[in-house]
């Protein structure tokens, strides 16, 4: 049994600052902080949420870029015994609106402005009183913006924005408390505790918060790292967005608990990718695999030096073996795929240092430990390795539940087991190929078909850099594919070759019907494609 002082978030940010108080803990542009610095940065924070009021379970919801004041913010809320919100930075404010109320947040924090979007007007958050520090408008049942609970609204810019508390007038707060009880407060965080509440994509309806505790967490990451080969003296570029758990848990929780530093970039561009990189001397960058094709692909490439690079961990369902060759051979050493789901904590299984290529890019290695996988069919029978089936998980990564929604949890959590809603297949050494999502399915003339095996087949295909299919309607087979190719700079590829390609490859019924080629796919903000948007197109 792993002791509580190393199985909350608190306490493994003590043990950092404690054993590692030197070493650069964040850099976020000219802001550098060492573990010790960021260990008093969030015991501030937290005495500032003690000050206002939040107490523990209370929901702290931040909508805003990558930076230290995110970091410092979060870790702040979970050291007072707070549930931390991450919001969307590409959220409209309706789709905003409806997961603060959903989560009933205490506090926001944003940085308005962001990529032009104007959080606060979109929130209708505007002062009533001429006071830029503090003013709200507060709808009759005494929330912000008529939101219920939502007491306080925090924005890290550095002009005083009308409405909003500023940042600095939130810190003021913590004078008022004790470093005693701080860490008291911090002491009495349990493990069983709601650490956060991250809310699903929302593919297929409303969005819905999974509620993860920090022992989930903490035990998710460490088991991440050793199979990673995520290690103490990384430097660790964050541009996986921090609402997300691939830059969240991935990144802030495994550099926590590795003591390795966090290079922060808000939005991913390759020429300041690599400038960072190059200045910063990172060594891991994990990452959707668009990343990696950018990067390789960039004309500047070589006026950069990029020989720090140590260790790229990416997911999909559809990384081509080729990628993967020429990440090994031309920027990283080490490369390696995983799996999860939010509702797992971010993390099912992972490759290993020492997996092969073929490996590499054709699975997402084997489940982390003290997890387990099945495949099933559609009565819950176990599929023999090799076979397609519907991919279930059990074990202490899986969510407590969906916030306030029992029936979406009876629907997703059966007798222990994880419903993914994935498809997917286990070799006989145990690791997992995801085949597609069981949403994405369509069906040609009776036969089920999963876009990722098509994918899978285009990606392989000279030129092509990036690959999607979706099922369209057709009124003899009920629907047929239509794929979408991205190609590669330079390449010139013809929609008729490429069918013939895949004719040469598939059986007839998944072979696209036609192939659209397109300058780029459609993603959110971690790099998943929008089949919905394709669909429309």
């Amino acid at each position: 049994m792993i002791e509580n002082d190393v199985v909350t978030i608190p306490a493994v940010l003590e043990r950092a600052a404690r054993e590692h108080p030197g070493v650069e803990a964040v850099v976020d542009g000219g802001a550098r902080v060492t573990y010790a610095e960021l260990r008093d940065r969030a015991r501030e924070v937290a005495k500032a949420f003690i000050a206002l009021g939040v107490e523990r379970g209370d929901r702290i919801a931040i909508w805003a870029p990558n930076s230290l004041r995110w970091i410092v913010t979060a870790l702040g809320a979970l050291s007072a015994g707070a549930v931390v919100v991450p919001v969307n930075t590409r959220y409209k404010g309706d789709e905003a609106r409806w997961l603060l109320e959903r989560s009933r947040a205490r506090a926001l924090f944003v940085e308005d402005g962001f990529l032009g979007y104007g959080y606060l007007d979109m929130l209708g958050v505007v002062g009533t009183d001429g006071d830029t520090n503090g003013g709200t408008n507060r709808g009759t049942d005494g929330g912000v913006a008529g939101l219920p609970g939502l007491a306080t609204v925090v924005t890290y810019d550095a002009e005083p924005r009308p409405g909003a508390t500023s940042w600095d007038a939130f810190l003021a707060g913590a004078a008022g408390v004790t470093d005693e009880r701080a860490t008291e407060v911090a002491g009495s965080v349990e493990p069983g505790d709601v650490a956060d509440i991250l809310f699903t994509s929302g593919t297929t309806g409303r969005s819905k918060g999974a509620m993860c505790t920090h022992e989930q967490n903490v035990r998710t990451y460490r088991s991440w790292c050793g199979r990673t080969g995520v290690r103490h003296g990384d430097r660790y570029l964050i541009v996986n967005p921090l609402f997300h758990s691939f830059g969240y848990k991935a990144g802030v929780f495994a550099c926590l608990l590795q003591a390795a530093t966090m290079v922060l970039q808000p939005v991913f561009e390759t020429g300041e990718t690599m400038r960072l990189i190059e200045t910063e001397r990172v060594s891991v960058l994990p990452g959707a695999p668009t990343i990696y094709v950018s990067l390789l692909d960039a004309p500047e490439r070589s006026r950069f030096d990029l020989s720090s690079l140590r260790l790229a961990v990416t997911g999909s369902s559809v990384v081509p073996v080729a990628l993967v060759q020429r990440m090994r051979a031309e920027l990283f050493p080490e490369v390696v795929t995983a799996y999860g789901l939010t509702e797992s904590c971010g993390t099912v299984t992972s490759c290993s240092l020492d997996d092969d290529d073929e490996t590499v890019a054709n699975t997402a290695g084997r489940v982390i430990d003290g997890v387990e996988l099945r495949i099933v069919d559609a009565e819950g029978r176990d599929v023999p390795a090799g076979e397609d089936g519907d991919v279930i998980v059990r074990g202490y990564n899986v969510m407590l539940g969906y916030l306030d929604d029992a029936q979406a949890t009876a629907g997703a959590i059966k007798d222990g087991w994880l419903v993914t809603g994935d498809r997917g297949r286990v070799d006989e050494r145990g690791n997992l190929t995801i085949t597609g999502r069981s949403k994405d399915m369509f069906v040609v003339g009776g036969f089920n078909v999963y876009p990722a095996e098509i994918e899978q087949v285009l990606a392989r295909y000279e030129g092509v850099a990036e690959a999607a299919v979706i099922g369209v309607p057709d009124q003899r087979m009920g629907e047929v594919g239509r794929a979408y190719v991205v190609p590669r700079p330079g390449a010139e590829l013809s929609p008729e070759a490429l069918v013939e390609y895949c004719r040469g490859l598939l059986a007839n019924f998944k072979v696209p019907r036609e192939v659209v080629v397109v300058e780029g796919l459609p993603k959110n903000a971690s790099g998943k494609v929008q089949k919905a948007e394709l669909s429309r197109a």
